[in-house]
């Protein structure tokens, strides 16, 4: 018996050993990844569009949570809406699944775009309408475990309660791979809808079955569809697909809905109940080899072992052989934890490029979760073999850059932009040459300010691209050809300017008028960079136009009619918002003179006066920062704001409001974004600002020190544009109440002002901080 007692006992120790080493090497595992910034991102931060949660109708982050790779064609996510002002066609509030689309945009309004091939996998009674989230039973969205969804850099889980079904999402470049696990015992379906599209519908669509694995097709998406803007934005493009399955197809069909030549295909009229009883009614027809027409869907039935079917599909904007070439390049086989995998390595070291030590984990996810923001766009246009379709409808070979779309310029170019042009100067470069290349192609013969897809969308005010580029060639990035730049910037400026009464009239003065004298300024830097010097001297001398809409009586900036004569002034005075002035009110919008801040703070009074001013500015912000008169961190034109103290000898209070705002404005929560994503912008502001730089005026290469939330920061550096390898911030003594700044030094020697040069940056080397608990004002 003893023998059998001892042989029992050695049998559970060794049972035990090996489970101890089991679980011992999994929380190693689970250290090492953690470590990796990957790890630390979390997708969901921003993914909603709630008015309620922001208090305005702009909404908050208006992130996707699903897939994608840094700058990659492909962004695999789940959508949840199709209708309203919902741009990444997800909002965590909803509690139904409409699909799986391939493509998406990061946080943007004005209706948005994309979200095209919408897959789901379905079981039961094949039903061709999504559906709505009062009643998803009603068409082929699921409700899903909310509990289930598990969302991170390179993977999206979750699990649909409806059809029992585990969906899995990965990525590369140019492709998406999902994986559904089927639980029941029905036969499993995958449906696909070619018509979807988040700011309305695809107008034409085309699908041919090539063999018992694989379809292939495209869609046709312009404005008569809606999309961006409502088709205000002028998106005209065509997606094209080629996609195979894991398993051979059984049953194979097409749903085709009849809609009249003369229906509207805008946003309003695809989510009316006229239209979507159309597609409830689609006609179904099963065993058809290809089919093109105005709204259709796919959808086969596999056999019922099947019970894990993988879907992968290459997209291209060129040409189905390019999406079959991609395909093939980049995922030819079945194997999704090595498409993952791949997806995470190509995370880690895109947010490798910063290294962040100390602050909380909490801030350190915020940190690496923005950062993650700021690497989706401007994406990859440019097919795998290097064709890239073009402004003149034609398909083009990119020669020495990568082709880039999705240019935000209103938001970007303040902090998005100059962020790049320290982590990844190449694809600031990529997209200057794509700007410049989309002028040419489309013979507009100046830049756009908000360019989509190769749209002309003419969305926002002011010339962005021309500070992008000023700002990118003062730092020596200038792959391009920069005499054709300056062209393109002086016809840009005689297209869209203050003209020559030097102003712009109207509803929009303020604005116009101060973005237009900055971005003159710009191209009068680039120009004299370039040795153009009467260019260069009329437009440095367009830069001041902006005082012409000061008023002395008010003591502030306001709007003037074509006559000349100023606007009446209203009740609120400067506060009222769209007097004069896009998405702001006159005192937002009045501090926007970042080429001439000394003139800016002449024309305000004395300087005491203005720092009384601009404490206000901060002081009566609500609590949580979200949509409001005063400081709104909620959208763009203020975010260089509290960087102003720095010029006003008080950057104490820059080193206040910067961690103040690092700290109510970001967190690691859903809602954790007080304003939309803006393709980066958000996201950028924290990562510099928490950083301990910011640059105010992109095309002065001047960077302002604040108060970094981390003890350090490293930025490793491009070597084909920088000389030296690294640069990095470190605050000693940091902490949530030693926020200020007793004394900077550069490299071992002290500064005697609150910023440095990009060139410091570049050039590589240390800033150290020494942190206080109180402010240090005789420092500066």
């Amino acid at each position: 018996m003893l023998n059998v007692y001892e042989s029992i006992m050695c049998y559970f120790k060794k049972v035990y050993f090996l489970l101890f080493l089991l679980i011992t090497n999994t929380l190693l595992t689970f250290g090492q990844q953690s470590k990796r910034p990957a790890y630390l991102v979390n997708p969901l931060v921003g993914a909603t569009t709630s008015v309620e949660l922001a208090g305005s109708y702009h909404g908050l982050g208006k992130t996707f949570p699903g897939v994608a790779t840094p700058f990659g064609m492909v962004q695999v996510s789940p959508n949840t809406i199709t209708g309203g002002d919902n741009g990444s066609g997800y909002s965590d509030e909803h509690r139904s699944i409409e699909g799986f689309a391939m493509t998406q945009m990061s946080g943007v309004g004005w209706y948005g775009d994309l979200g095209n091939f919408l897959v789901m996998p379905t079981a039961g009674k094949l039903k061709t309408v999504a559906g709505s989230h009062d009643r998803p039973e009603e068409g082929y969205r699921s409700r899903f475990d909310k509990e289930s969804e598990k969302a991170m850099a390179g993977y999206y889980k979750v699990y649909l309660t409806d059809y029992d079904i585990k969906a899995e999402l990965t990525a590369s470049k140019h492709c998406g791979m999902m994986r559904f696990t089927f639980n029941k015992s029905e036969k499993p379906r995958i449906q696909i809808d070619l018509a979807r599209r988040v700011g309305g519908t695809s107008t034409e669509q085309y699908i041919e079955i090539v063999n018992d694995h694989t379809i292939r097709g495209w869609m046709k998406c312009d404005p008569e569809g809606g999309g961006w803007g409502n088709g205000a934005g002028k998106a005209s493009y065509t997606v094209y697909f080629y996609t195979q399955f894991s398993e051979p197809m059984l049953e194979n069909g097409v749903w085709s809905a009849e809609i009249p030549p003369n229906t509207s295909r805008k946003l309003e009229a695809v989510t009316s109940k006229e239209y979507l009883d159309r597609v409830k009614n689609a006609k179904i027809v099963k065993g058809i080899s290809k089919i093109q027409d105005r709204h259709i869907g796919f959808f086969t039935e596999f056999d019922k072992s099947a019970k894990v079917i993988k879907v992968k599909t290459g997209i291209s904007f060129t040409n189905y052989e390019n999406a079959q070439n991609n395909l093939s390049v980049e995922m030819p086989h079945w194997n999704f934890k090595k498409v993952r995998e791949n997806a995470i390595d190509a995370w880690n070291e895109a947010l490798g490029k910063v290294k962040v030590s100390g602050g909380s984990l909490e801030e350190q996810r915020v940190f690496y979760t923005a950062l993650y923001h700021t690497l989706i766009d401007p994406r990859d246009f440019t097919d795998v073999n290097g064709d890239y379709f073009g402004g003149d409808g034609k398909i083009h070979k990119a020669e020495g850059f990568t082709k880039r779309t999705v240019f935000s310029g209103w938001d970007v170019f303040r902090s998005q932009f100059p962020l790049q042009t320290i982590l990844n100067p190449d694809v600031v470069n990529d997209m200057i040459n794509s700007l410049i290349s989309l002028a040419d192609e489309a013979g507009m013969d100046y830049l756009e300010r908000w360019e989509f897809l190769n749209a002309y969308s003419g969305c926002m005010i002011g010339n962005p691209a021309v500070s992008v580029i000023a700002d990118a060639y003062m730092k020596g990035i200038r792959s391009y050809d920069a005499n054709r730049a300056l062209d393109l910037a002086v016809n840009t400026s005689n297209k869209f300017g203050n003209g020559p009464e030097g102003y712009v009239s109207g509803n929009y003065g303020i604005s116009e008028t101060m973005e237009y004298s900055y971005s003159d300024w710009c191209t009068g830097v680039l120009a004299d960079s370039l040795g153009h010097h009467d260019i260069a001297s009329r437009f440095i001398e367009k830069g001041k136009n902006y005082v012409n809409v000061f008023d002395d009586e008010k003591g502030w900036f306001r709007p003037k009619g074509s006559n000349g004569k100023f606007l009446s002034w209203p009740d609120a005075g400067r506060l009222e918002q769209w007097y004069g002035c896009i998405e702001s009110n006159p005192y937002q919008q009045g501090w926007f003179v970042p080429h001439d801040i000394s003139g800016m703070f002449k024309l305000m009074g004395e300087k005491e006066d203005v720092v009384k001013d601009l404490t206000c500015f901060f002081e009566n912000a609500p609590n949580d920062l979200k949509w409001n008169d005063y400081y709104n961190h909620a959208n763009e034109p203020v975010h260089h704001v509290p960087f102003l103290f720095n010029f006003l000898d008080q950057p104490w209070l820059t080193q206040k409001w910067t961690r103040y705002i690092c700290k109510i404005a970001y967190r690691d929560e859903v809602d954790g974004l007080v304003g939309n994503e803006d393709v980066g912008q958000m996201s950028a502001w924290y990562v510099l600002a928490s950083s301990g730089l910011y640059q105010v005026c992109p095309g002065n290469s001047r960077y302002e020190i604040t108060s970094p939330v981390f003890d350090e920061i490293v930025f490793s550096l491009d070597p084909v544009y920088a000389t030296g390898k690294t640069f990095t911030v470190i605050a000693h003594n940091n902490s949530d109440q030693n926020i200020y700044i007793q004394k900077a030094v550069l490299n071992g020697i002290a500064l005697s002002s609150p910023h440095l040069d990009y060139s410091d940056i570049s050039k590589g080397g240390k800033l150290e901080l020494f942190m206080g608990s109180a402010p240090k004002t005789d420092q500066w």
